[in-house]
């Protein structure tokens, strides 16, 4: 496909997405899938890169499968093969303004114009994906500005790394007044979770308040016949260490290189599993991420 390839057109449809942001069902926050990407082929590539999908992964897609699960709304992630060409999941957030928010991928020089023109398309913080890749020196004066940047424009910066260098990698970022958002569990290395020491670190480092984790892609971090019970285990070590305050839940579609043995009917209902409890899941699912992803929370669903 060419790149200017519109997110919402790969899919025949009935309506098109401001009608769909228009609808009441949509109005309404019911749940948060807080970690969804979406793509074409032959968008182009960056250049160093773990691994090129050969299936699309549409918006349109994407937002039928929220709606079959009963959730109302996503944040979509800038996938790391397409490194900082941003623009196709701006477009998918212009063509949904009121489901959708974004996480983009950004060069630390990137200009101030071009960070406003995204958080005006609905990005609200930026992904560094750094997992099998050498530690940036986040203290160079380039990471710092953006950090500041970032900071200033109330967005939060969502870190892809191992746990085992969760200490190094988060400081920098912390340091700089930024809200920190961890992906995939923080990425612990074993089983169970809190024999990591990177993860023993996470747990103790939520005493700072302005970290977050995702309750999402167990099977990232363990083996297939061990993740439904590691994942349960780390899931019940974060909720007593942050709280649901502090947790929110993602489905990580399409589940890259992991398409064989994960869905989205699988993630949705695997936070049941992590999180038995209703009252303190819906927190998990709904009022922790309306905040975290600058949502309307007048449009929490009571």
């Amino acid at each position: 496909m060419p790149f200017g390839y519109s997110p919402t057109s790969a899919t025949p449809r009935t309506h098109n997405e401001s009608d769909r942001d228009n609808a009441v069902p949509f109005s309404a926050i019911t749940a948060i899938d807080s970690h969804a990407h979406v793509f074409v082929r032959g968008l182009p590539l960056a250049e160093m890169r773990r691994h090129a999908p050969d299936y699309d992964a549409t918006l349109a897609e994407y937002l039928a499968l929220l709606d079959a699960h009963g959730v109302s709304h996503g944040v979509l992630v800038q996938p790391s093969f397409l490194g900082t060409d941003n623009r196709f999941l701006i477009d998918a957030l212009r063509a949904s303004p009121a489901r959708l928010r974004g996480v983009a991928v950004v060069d630390p020089r990137v200009d101030d114009a071009t960070l406003q023109a995204m958080a005006d398309a609905g990005v609200v913080g930026i992904r560094l994906n750094i997992v099998g890749m050498p530690l940036p020196d986040f203290l160079r004066p380039d990471w710092q500005r953006l950090f500041a940047r970032v900071h200033a424009l109330g967005w939060h910066v969502e870190l892809h790394r191992e746990s085992r260098d969760l200490p190094l990698a988060a400081r920098a970022v912390l340091d700089a007044g930024c809200a920190l958002v961890l992906d995939h569990f923080g990425r612990p290395a074993s089983a169970p979770a809190i024999a990591d020491e990177g993860f023993a670190w996470l747990l103790a480092a939520a005493a700072c308040e302005r970290i977050w984790v995702k309750l999402s892609a167990a099977y990232r971090n363990w083996p297939v016949a061990t993740a439904a019970t590691a994942a349960h285990d780390a899931a019940q070590a974060l909720l007593k260490s942050f709280g649901p305050e502090r947790l929110v839940w993602g489905s990580d579609w399409p589940h890259t290189q992991h398409r064989e043995i994960a869905d989205f009917a699988t993630a949705h209902a695997a936070l049941a599993d992590w999180v038995p409890d209703a009252a303190v899941r819906r927190r998990i699912l709904v009022d922790t991420p309306a905040r975290l992803f600058k949502f309307n929370t007048g449009d929490i669903d009571q």
